[in-house]
């Protein structure tokens, strides 16, 4: 019973891998399945299916969503004025309220480079330490002039935001990952400071504060207004991870992406200004990492989806009111709750906020987003391969005699 040195089977066992036509049908029909294509000769007609969702939604939103949590947001805050009235009445009187209201326009400053950067799809980690940055070049140079110790810290964080820009735009990386190596850049800048830091100086914003506050909140409004527009909605969020995220995006990234980092810079750098203005005490060396947590917390509980595009319109107003009372609140009752506790509280609450906009603010019927990591399906097509029935079912041993010379080792004739 002699056995073949390549196939090891007996002579006459037929079996696809012996019969060269049936073993070239189950290569080729494995490729087929393993690479998508089939050659023609081995298929049926062809069964055209229908293409598969777009690699990119279309942009259509469900505002109605943003609205009905607004309305949460709104209620929360009014919640928490009514408890710091009861507190203390007196704190949303003139001189306090003037004090509250600086403090929400800073806030609010953060929250809205914040929210920007998450829009653009770029989420900027470092403007924490750039407050912080801004706290310090103010405390050490505002007895020069509230213009020289302004205009050099927006100039720098603009320059910052757009070296950061380019940088992912060259490089297509993550903006969270290029940002916070950003971010561990400014955080050295700020601790050079071993001790406190007085601030120099006489400019008080609690001056300007009905101007600051109501210029935070027409640039909150304004710009959640024009984001709800389709086109502007759409045109700020291409980064937003669809497809394969790590694939170039175009050229039509470059403009929403350069803007947003620098003006989200530059909000950070305007609001350490304005904080440093607002406090007596010395400005002490940290890494600011704690307003980076507020400000993407606060985007996030306005609204603002951690997945870039979505967002509301009166969300990040509302969300900053709401903090600016619970600061002002807990501090009149003595609770001295740590800034990062209330940056990771807020922040948890904001992803609740982004499932919610997320998964609720789509248009019913609206095409999903292709799984960039599924099997292509766009425009493929079904082939139904002609086969034998038994292409991979080795055939029945031919029948042999008893005869012990009847085999391989028989005599020959």
């Amino acid at each position: 019973m002699a056995y073949d040195d390549t196939t090891m089977r007996r002579p006459g066992e037929s079996t696809a891998e012996n019969d060269p036509a049936a073993y070239r049908r189950r290569v080729q029909f494995e490729d087929a399945v393993a690479g998508g294509t089939l050659d023609q000769s081995l298929a049926a007609p062809v069964t055209a299916i229908p293409a598969a969702a777009p690699a990119e939604d279309d942009g259509r939103d469900r505002l109605g969503v943003h609205l009905g949590w607004e309305v949460v947001l709104l209620v929360v805050a009014g919640v928490l004025g009514f408890l710091l009235w009861r507190e203390d009445s007196a704190a949303l009187q003139r001189p306090a309220l003037d004090g509250l209201l600086v403090a929400g326009a800073a806030i609010g400053l953060v929250a809205l480079g914040a929210g920007l950067s998450l829009r653009a799809g770029v989420p900027n980690l470092a403007i924490g330490p750039i407050v912080l940055a801004a706290e310090f070049q103010f405390a050490e140079n505002g007895d020069k002039g509230i213009l020289q110790s302004l205009v050099p810290a927006l100039i720098i964080a603009a320059v910052g935001g757009l070296i950061v820009g380019a940088l992912i735009l060259l490089l297509h990386v993550p903006g969270w990952a290029a940002t916070l190596a950003a971010a561990f850049g400014v955080i050295t800048f700020d601790q050079l400071r071993v001790d406190p830091v007085a601030v120099q100086g006489t400019w008080e914003p609690t001056g300007r504060a009905f101007l600051l506050f109501g210029g935070f909140a027409i640039l909150a409004v304004l710009g959640g207004g024009l984001g709800a527009i389709g086109p502007v909605r759409r045109f700020f969020g291409r980064m937003r991870p669809v497809g394969d995220p790590a694939a170039r995006r175009g050229s039509a990234v470059v403009l929403p992406v350069l803007l947003a980092l620098i003006l989200s810079s530059v909000f950070a750098a305007g609001a350490g200004v304005i904080l440093a203005g607002n406090t007596a005490d010395p400005i002490r060396p940290g890494t600011g990492l704690e307003w980076t947590g507020i400000g993407l917390g606060l985007a996030l509980l306005g609204g603002t989806s951690a997945y870039g595009r979505r967002g509301g319109i009166f969300g990040t107003l509302f969300a900053v009111t709401g903090l600016t009372l619970f600061l002002d609140y807990q501090t009149r009752r003595e609770l001295d709750i740590s800034l990062f506790a209330i940056a990771g509280t807020v922040f948890i609450a904001g992803l609740v906020a982004t499932r919610i906009v997320e998964s609720y603010g789509r248009l019913a019927g609206a095409a999903a987003a292709a799984d960039w990591n599924a099997a292509p399906s766009g425009g493929v097509t079904t082939w139904s391969p002609t086969l034998p029935e038994t292409w991979n079912t080795p055939a029945a041993p031919a029948a042999r005699s008893d005869r012990w010379d009847d085999g391989p080792w028989g005599a020959t004739r």
